[in-house]
């Protein structure tokens, strides 16, 4: 038989799921998976009740019409209705994780107040080993903190599939964390951590029910979204509950046991040496590879510091300046601009600019009266493939002024042979090349 879904507050668009109200629509009991965003909830008393001087929203029973125990009674009923679909029914409530919101506290004259917030639907669950207990909700916070960085946590759990489906698109507005400092790994099953290692998405036991806490997707359309929590749903329906490894249990060994985990420690080793490995390679290979990107890319986030990297490599310190590139050597200085396109050529407004800065630099006598041009048009070609890169008023006008004209691809080739001989005398050669040329350049000897 197909599980039975229920969406509450949370939009989702598909046959099998019935989409109902929290003050209304059939009871939480009633179906063995419930999807709730508790967002909305505390809306019935935000837009009614006025915070006080102590920035806390309270409605008094004895003058509120029943507004306040009419809240109290509903929540108090989809606090029993969750937790019958938990215990009795072994059902999954799936919430996403949002900060509790402003509470509501309503004040009676017959007896304690009560305080009343977005989670108050939740039952109480207490779990306990030998050393550690975790009480929830009461203990539990909905800390509010925002962030994209989630990094999932490989359990292999049919909820993290959900959030794999949209890494990239989890904006977590909470994190969840208890009040005790109780490890949670030891009652529950994390998801997904933030990079600080907060959680932000987990697993609860309630014996053979499920309670799954995960983040927000943002861009994604309600059908598939659905669609995807729907197959994550009805495969966890049949997946055993979660019940923490007691610290007696090594006293039971079977046969094999130990050789099997003896193995795995092996491997777990061997793989926490390979990642370390493959880390250290990636960021050679990075190191070596961002000369690349002056071949191909395009912008001041892109281009210019692939320029910056390549013309430091030729051994140029470089300074901060409102240029583009301001070049300093022994050999001796330059303002350089960077400029690129998908057209075929760079046209006068690159010459013009630069032209602009090198006359104000010589004019004020504080800067270099060197120019360099360095242009990368028709991106997408082959390097070796591409025509003529500039208006031809571009060379006239670098020629006249004495400016070099270096193309991204003369300057590659110059950062190749400059990690090949490494030599301060052939670093200089180039460095020379660049600084005496007037009009296109075409190659160091």
């Amino acid at each position: 038989m197909r599980p039975q879904f229920l969406s509450v507050g949370w939009d989702l668009k598909h046959p099998e799921v019935r989409p109902a109200g929290f003050f209304d629509g059939p009871s939480f009991a009633s179906v063995d998976a419930l999807f709730i965003d508790p967002k909305t909830t505390n809306d019935r008393w935000i837009h009614d009740v006025a915070p006080e001087r102590d920035g806390v929203r309270r409605t008094y029973a004895e003058r509120d019409q029943g507004f306040g125990q009419t809240l109290s009674r509903w929540m108090a009923k989809r606090r029993t209705e969750s937790a019958d679909c938990l215990y009795k029914g072994g059902g999954i409530l799936v919430s996403r994780l949002r900060p509790r919101g402003e509470p509501l506290e309503v004040v009676s004259t017959d007896g304690p107040s009560e305080r009343i917030d977005r989670y108050s639907f939740l039952p109480a669950v207490s779990l306990v080993d030998r050393s550690h207990q975790l009480t929830f909700p009461a203990n539990g916070r909905f800390l509010p903190r925002r962030g994209d960085d989630v990094v999932l946590a490989g359990s292999g759990h049919p909820f993290e599939e959900y959030l794999a489906e949209f890494e990239g698109k989890i904006v977590y507005e909470a994190v969840y964390q208890d009040l005790l400092s109780t490890p949670i790994e030891r009652f529950a099953t994390v998801l997904a951590r933030n990079k600080v290692g907060d959680t932000v998405a987990l697993e609860l036991p309630f014996e053979e029910g499920r309670l799954v806490l995960v983040p927000p997707v943002e861009g994604v359309s309600p059908t598939r979204e659905a669609e995807v929590l729907v197959r994550a749903a009805t495969t966890a329906v049949f997946r055993p509950a979660f019940f923490p490894e007691p610290d007696w249990l090594p006293a039971y060994p079977l046969a094999g046991e130990e050789a099997l985990r003896d193995e795995l420690r092996s491997l777990v080793g061997r793989r926490e040496t390979l990642d370390a490995k493959i880390k250290e390679l990636s960021s050679r290979l990075d190191g070596l590879t961002k000369y690349q990107r002056v071949l191909y890319t395009q912008g001041r986030f892109s281009l210019l510091p692939a320029a910056a990297d390549s013309l430091r490599a030729l051994g140029f310190d470089l300074e901060e300046s409102r240029y583009d590139l301001l070049l300093r050597s022994s050999d001796g200085d330059a303002i350089a601009l960077v400029a690129a396109s998908q057209e075929a050529a760079i046209d006068v407004p690159a010459y013009r600019r630069l032209l602009g800065w090198v006359d104000e630099a010589r004019t004020e006598g504080k800067g270099p009266g060197k120019g360099i041009l360095i242009v990368n048009a028709s991106r997408e070609l082959d390097p070796k493939r591409r025509p003529t890169q500039f208006a031809p008023e571009v060379l006239r006008g670098c020629k006249s002024q004495g400016f070099c004209l270096l193309t991204t691809y003369e300057l590659y080739k110059l950062v190749r042979r400059a990690l090949e001989e490494k030599e301060e005398a052939g670093l200089s050669a180039l460095r020379r090349a660049i600084l005496e040329c007037e009009g296109e350049f075409r190659g160091a000897a």
